[in-house]
Order: structure tokens, then sequence, then C-alpha cells
């Protein structure tokens, strides 16, 4: 009888911790994406006393972008590959995981890596998407399959990094791949079976076929004198929804042109809708309710599928329900979210492609330098953008926008020889641009010119109130909390927290490998955690690798939670080994040198870094060994390591030109100085 009435305790303990558990349940923390916890059991008076309460290695050197999921004490996560686990919210013990089995050559249509940026819950499902375009439904419980439904059409490069969204019965869910060519989309399923529901298209297809919808035929009427359906379009909707409940629309934001060069996919002008937009849908049948595009006619990468967020402002007196957006284009836009209307837009970051946003037409002034139809142009932003995908925060205590800025430059030219090729990169701007300066002084003004920084910045005002400056761009997203307290992880390996209304730095750790994913926070049995996705990876490291960071492997990403008075950290090891290189007697004509130096740039600095540099997440080419150069052919054009990510590429590559990479690849390590006792010693 005692031990039958100890037990009814346990439970009605358990029942009554239970129900005081704040927890993580969507991606963005609400359907407004504010990433604002009111929780403040951790604040600026005692954050210093951080330390680790868990960790749980994923096993993997690839790119770490998750936003936990946390319902009923188990924390969902995604990690490279699409895989999904399920751990233990308290303990970081293993539940289960789900490994899709995507099929490894597939990497190669990712952009910026084999990524993912989390998964949905809701009913005892989780929902996660596929790097090979797959919808998939989980039993919460148990890890198994439920059902899964292809989003894409295989014939197209697309791929999905994105996190889905629920609205009532529908899932939701968009894709990348406007570089390689394809045309943007959005789709609802629902939720209990995976069934289609509706598909919003953002640019049109081939005008000579019926348009799917009254908004994409008065999108055609944007586009002119091209065949951009035969390269895609873009728009794609890769990342960033919200949700307005009462006024029951659906926010995306869609991404760049395909490809990107204007004056290749529409020749005859036109804003190219609904490019570089944020477009407000009902999520009931997928219909266009408005738009604002934020750079019309884009023709630099200037995606608008950064973060958005929901919330109230009081703007001349009145309170306005806005929607907050500091897309790639260096403009910080808050706009009217019940009608499209422009409030105001000033630039966050330094730019030169335009002067400014002209708030009678909403558009903004083009600087004609940086128009490169004739001449090249250096332009900032560059592609990176002032603002990537990494999350931004908005603090309802301090009014404040906590905003991963970052100062970035790109050459950009026209390229007149361009055609269209299925399963290459085609951006339309000259290739040979992309090349690092081979003067080191020239190439060390590059480096110092890319800088990144946590801003903090007023959107009323529409001005900067405190940053934390950094050597790097690309560190992570940034979580605020009521304890006056604001979380980023940095690219250089170090997790920080700052107080909110200062800047000032309260507490930092070091992890050991750069930090990319956005931290969360969630309350258990009365304890607050922050927990935060390490693992450095995306676009930045894999083509803009740079000398001081190349001989940095990756490390196994790591989910690492923190808590008062937890554990201190150790940093990662290395998982990587750098192998001693081996320089083949090639051809070292200037003639076949320059030529694989154009082929490599075109279809191998996505992954292995610009100048044969890597930033550490995939192999650095200059260290290949005798083996991997005798197997160079085997590997590029016949596939050798598909299982691995690198598919073959003989439908875009000859031997000769493969011989010709091979041939600059080894000129570079030479150049650069790479040599066995060097390498060696790094071991």
């Amino acid at each position: 009888m005692k031990n039958y009435a100890l037990s009814i305790i346990a439970v009605l303990f358990v029942a009554q911790c239970s129900q005081s558990d704040i927890e993580w349940t969507k991606h963005g923390l609400s359907d407004a994406e504010e990433r604002f916890s009111q929780l403040q059991d951790i604040n600026e008076n005692n954050v210093s006393k951080l330390g680790l309460a868990w960790s749980f290695d994923t096993n993997t050197n690839r790119g770490h972008e998750t936003t936990p999921i946390v319902v009923d004490r188990t924390m969902y996560i995604t990690a490279p590959w699409s895989v999904v686990y399920a751990l233990d919210a308290i303990t970081g013990d293993l539940k289960w995981t789900h490994d899709p089995q995507v099929e490894r050559s597939w990497a190669r249509n990712a952009c910026c890596d084999v990524v993912n940026r989390g998964a949905a819950y809701q009913n005892g499902r989780v929902y996660s998407a596929t790097i090979d375009g797959r919808l998939i439904a989980l039993d919460a419980i148990t890890g198994d399959l439920i059902w899964e439904t292809l989003t894409i059409d295989k014939d197209r490069p697309y791929t999905i990094t994105g996190a889905p969204r629920i609205i009532g019965n529908k899932i939701i869910i968009g894709n990348g791949g406007a570089e390689l060519g394809v045309r943007g989309y959005i789709t609802a399923y629902d939720t209990e079976d995976g069934s289609e529901l509706w598909r919003f298209y953002t640019v049109p297809g081939d005008p000579n076929l019926p348009f799917e919808s009254e908004a994409v035929a008065a999108a055609a009427e944007t586009w002119s004198g091209g065949k951009w359906w035969e390269y895609g379009g873009g728009g794609t909707v890769w990342d960033s929804m919200a949700y307005d409940k009462e006024l029951n629309l659906l926010y995306i934001g869609t991404g760049n042109g395909s490809p990107w060069n204007r004056y290749i996919r529409s020749p005859g002008g036109g804003d190219n809708l609904y490019l570089s937009s944020i477009v407000a849908i009902n999520p009931d049948n997928g219909e266009y309710v408005w738009h604002y595009q934020t750079t019309p006619g884009d023709s630099w990468d200037y995606t608008a599928t950064q973060h958005m967020i929901l919330t109230e402002l009081e703007i001349n007196g009145e309170l306005r329900k806005v929607i907050m957006q500091a897309p790639k284009n260096g403009f910080f836009y808050v706009v009217d979210r019940t009608n499209g209307e422009l409030i105001s837009a000033e630039n966050f970051v330094p730019m030169n492609w335009a002067t400014h946003v002209d708030m009678e037409t909403g558009r903004p002034v083009e600087n004609p330098a940086t128009n490169y139809f004739e001449n090249p142009a250096l332009v900032t932003p560059g592609p990176l953008g002032g603002h990537n995908w990494q999350p931004m925060s908005y603090s309802s205590d301090t009014g404040l926008v906590y905003i991963p800025a970052q100062e970035t430059v790109f050459v950009y030219g026209n390229d007149p020889d361009f055609s269209y090729t299925k399963g290459a990169w085609n951006t339309g701007s000259t290739i040979e641009l992309t090349y690092l300066p081979k003067d080191p002084a020239t190439l060390a003004m590059v480096d110092q010119a890319t800088i990144g920084y946590l801003l903090a910045w007023d959107p009323v005002s529409q001005k900067e109130v405190w940053r934390a400056q950094y050597k790097r761009p690309w560190s992570g997203g940034v979580l605020s909390t009521a304890g006056n307290l604001v979380f980023q992880g940095t690219s250089d390996g170090r997790f920080i927290a700052y107080q909110a209304d200062s800047g000032t730095s309260l507490w930092e750790v070091e992890i050991g490998q750069g930090i990319i994913a956005p931290p969360i926070t969630y309350k258990i049995d009365g304890i607050q955690y922050i927990a935060v996705q390490v693992g450095y990876g995306g676009a930045y490291p894999l083509v803009g690798g740079l000398p001081s960071e190349n001989k940095n492997p990756a490390k196994n990403g790591r989910m690492m939670v923190f808590k008062l008075n937890g554990e201190k950290v150790e940093a990662a090891t290395k998982d990587l080994i750098v192998t001693t290189p081996y320089l083949p007697n090639l051809s070292e004509e200037a003639v076949i040198i320059a030529k694989g130096e154009l082929e490599y740039h075109e279809h191998c600095q996505f992954c292995h870094g610009a100048g044969v540099i890597s930033g550490g997440v995939l192999p650095d080419l200059r260290y290949l060994d005798e083996t991997s150069h005798k197997t160079f052919l085997g590997t590029v054009l016949g596939g050798m390591h598909a299982n691995t990510g690198m598919a073959a590429f003989k439908d875009l590559l000859t031997i000769e030109q493969t011989e010709n990479i091979q041939a600059y690849i080894v000129n570079q390590a030479r150049l650069t100085g790479v040599t066995t006792s060097e390498a060696s010693s790094e071991q």
C-alpha cells in the first residue's frame, strides 16, 4: 500500500512538473518566428555560471544548421544528409534515429552542402524534408516512417534544406536549386496522408502553355524577351516562412533568378515577379494575396528568403502590424503585413548597388555603376549577402532586432557566351571573375574586406544601437530572452551571451568548431536549458575558404545543451586527418593550367573552394595523396566516391578537361608551398 501511494505521489509530481515545462515546439518558437523566449531563470546576473548539461555527437563533419524542436521532453533535431534524431531533452540520450537514405550523389545538386534546418511536430508526428526532395512523416515515439511523398521533379536539380511549417492540417515546404536551374514553388500537403492540397508557383513557366493561376499570369507580364522557362526562372522558397493566424496569411520569402543575370533571363527588362519578394498567400487554398519585391529585376543573387518576423510596432503614434526582414540586399524592411505597404527601409550594412529605397514607389534606386551588362562591377553586398539564412531575433523587451550581419564583396560580369547547361551552375556571370587574386597582398585585402558582426537594430528608427564585431562573416543564428540576453555562436568557434540592451559580452565558451545554427531555450522540471547545434558548413566555408583557415579540418557536429552550474566544455578534437600531399609530374604548360583553372572554377569551386583553397568542410584538393591522384579520373568522371557525395561529372567534363583540372590543382599546391614535411607536421 505504501509503495502504491509513493507511485501515485511520483506520478502527480511528474505531472505537476510537466505543467510548468516550457518547450520549443515550433521552428521560430511561434508562428511569428520572433525567436524571443520569456524564460529568464538564466539571466544577465547569472549567465556566467553556464556549463554543459549534455552533448550529442552526430558523427558527421558536414554543415549543421538545425533549429531543434522540443516537445514532451524530447528534442528532435536534423543533421546533414537529412537524418533525424530524437534525444532525451534532459540527458541527451538517443531515443531513435531515422536515416532517409538520401542518394549521396544528389549532393551535386546542393549549392551549399547537404544541410537541413529542422523538423516540425504535430499530434505525435515529426515531419522533415530531405535533400533529394522528399517530405516525410515519422512516429514521434518510435521514429517509424508513416508516409513520404516526393515533392520535386527529379529531372531538375531541386533540393530541400529548409524546415517545413504546419498550419492546421497542412504541412508546407518549398525547395532550392535556382543556381543550377529550377522553377520555384511552395506546396501544401495533408499532414495525415501526405497528399498534395495546393501549389503556388513563384515565377511563370512557358508562356506558350496555360498559366497555373491569375497571379502567375500577372507575373508573366514582368518577364520579357528571354526563355527563362528553359533556364528554370528561379524564385525558390528555400527557407523563411511566417504565419499570421488572425489575418490567416502565410508569408513566404522567394529567391534569386535563374540565371542570376537578368540580361540573359529577361533581356527585355521587367521586374521579374515574384523573384526576391515577400509574398502573402492564403494558406487555405494557396492563392496570392499581396507581394512586396525587395529587389526588382534582381541581378546579384539577392534572395528575400531570409528570416521574417511578425510583430506590432508603434510608428508615428500608430500601432502597425508589421513584417520585418533583413534580406541579402542589405536593406532592413518594415512592411505592413496586412497589405504589403512599405513602411520603411534603410541599409543595415554598407552597400553600393543602390543608394536608397524610394518611399514613394517602394523601389530601390540602383547605382548605375553596378550595372554589369557592359563592364564588370565590384558590388557589395556580394551573393553571400548582408545577411544570409541564419535567423535573426526580435526582443519585445528591448524593441531591438538582432541580426547576424556581414560585409561581403563580389565581382559580377555579363557572360556573353552563356548557354544553359543542365547540372551545372548557371549564373550568367563571367566565371573568370570568381578567381581569387593571385597576389598575396591583394588576397589579404579581400580577406580583410569580408567581416561579420552581431547587429542590434532599432526597427522603428531604423538605426544601429550596438554591434559585436567579428573578423569573419557567416556566424550563427540568434536567440534573445527575457533574461536580457542574446545568444549567438560564431564562425571562429565561440558561443557567446550578450547583454541584450547594451551588447556587453557576459559569457563565452570556446567550442572548438564554428557555429552557424541558431540557439534555442526550454525549461523542464524547473531547469532552463540553452541548446545549440555546432558544426561549421554552408556556402561560405565551401566556396570562401581562406589561407588562414585551409589547414583546419572540420570536426564532427554536436548538439550542445547548457544549464547553470553545468560541466566544463571540452573542445572538439580533429576528426579528419590531413593527408600527406603527392605532387605528380603533370603538365606545367601555362595554357593547360589556364584551361584547368577555368574548368575548376566552373565546376569544382562551389564545394572545394575558390583557388583550391578549402574551408575545411570538404577535402583540400591540394593535399591529395598518391592514390587520389592516380584515381582522379575515376573519381571525377566515374563516380568512384559517389557514396560519399562526390558524384560523377562525366556528363559535363571530358577526359582532357579533367586532366587540365588536375594539372591546375597540382600547380596550386606547388604555388602555395604545400610540402610533405609541412603536411606531416599538421597531422
